[in-house]
C-alpha cells in the first residue's frame, strides 16, 4: 500500500536504483509485482528501475515490463531455452539486459551470452522470498563471473541479491560484485533507510571501485 512512499524514501536515502521483483508463482513459488506497479512508480522517481523477472517464460513479460518504464530487465538463465533471443528482445525495446543465475547454476553457462549483456546477477539465495540467509557457497561463483568479464575486457556490472547485510556486503564486494541488492537490511532497519544504506556502503568500503546499492 505504500510502495511509492518507500521508493521515494530510499531515493532520498541515496540509493542508485530500485529493483522490482516480478514473480509469477511458476518459476518461483510466490507472486509479487507486475507491469502495473512499475508503470505506477515510473513518474514518481528518477532512479533506475530494474526489473528482476523471476518468471517463466520471460519472453511473455518482456514487452509489457519494458513499456511500463523499466530501464533494465534481468532474466534468468534457467527460465528460457532461448536466452539469446530474449536478450535481443530486450535490446530491441531500447533497454539494458541482465542475466541472473540461481545458486545451483554454474557461471560457465554465461560464456556464450556474456558479450551481449550489461549486467550479471548472481543470486546469493534461492529466489522467491525475502529475508533468507546468505549462501556463502556462491562467493566463488561471483569471483568466477568477475574473472570471466575481466578476461574478455567487458564493461559489465556484477550484481548480487539475497541476504545482503553489513556482514555479507564486504564479502561479495571483495569477490567482485559492484551492485548490491538489499531488501530486509534496508526496509527493516530500526533506524531507517538512510542509516541502513550508510552502513551498507561503509561496510563495503575496503574494496576498490564504486559500489552501488
Amino acid at each position: 500500500m505504500c510502495l511509492g512512499e518507500e521508493v521515494l524514501r530510499v531515493e532520498a536515502a541515496g540509493a542508485d536504483r530500485v529493483q522490482i521483483d516480478v514473480m509469477d508463482g511458476r518459476f518461483v513459488p510466490n507472486i509479487t509485482f507486475g507491469a502495473v506497479a512499475i508503470e505506477s512508480l515510473r513518474p514518481l522517481t528518477k532512479l533506475i528501475l530494474e526489473a528482476h523477472l523471476m518468471v517463466q517464460p520471460p519472453e511473455d513479460f518482456i514487452e509489457d515490463i519494458a513499456q511500463a518504464g523499466a530501464d533494465t530487465l534481468i532474466i534468468h538463465q534457467e527460465a528460457t531455452p532461448h536466452l539469446h533471443r530474449a536478450i535481443q528482445q530486450i535490446h530491441a525495446l531500447g533497454k539494458k539486459a541482465g542475466v541472473a543465475l540461481n545458486p545451483s547454476t554454474p557461471a560457465s553457462l554465461l560464456s556464450e551470452i556474456l558479450p551481449m549483456v550489461q549486467l550479471v546477477l548472481v543470486m546469493t539465495v534461492n529466489p522467491g522470498f525475502g529475508g533468507q540467509q546468505f549462501i556463502a557457497g556462491t562467493l566463488p561463483k561471483i569471483r568466477q563471473v568477475r574473472r570471466m568479464i575481466t578476461e574478455l575486457g567487458l564493461d559489465i556490472e556484477v550484481e548480487v541479491d539475497g541476504g545482503i547485510s553489513v556482514k555479507t556486503a564486504p564479502l561479495v564486494v571483495e569477490a567482485g560484485a559492484n551492485v548490491l541488492v538489499a531488501g530486509s537490511a534496508v526496509f527493516d532497519h530500526p533506524a531507517g533507510a538512510t542509516e541502513a544504506l550508510r552502513e551498507l556502503l561503509e561496510s563495503a568500503k575496503p574494496a576498490s571501485g564504486r559500489t552501488r546499492v
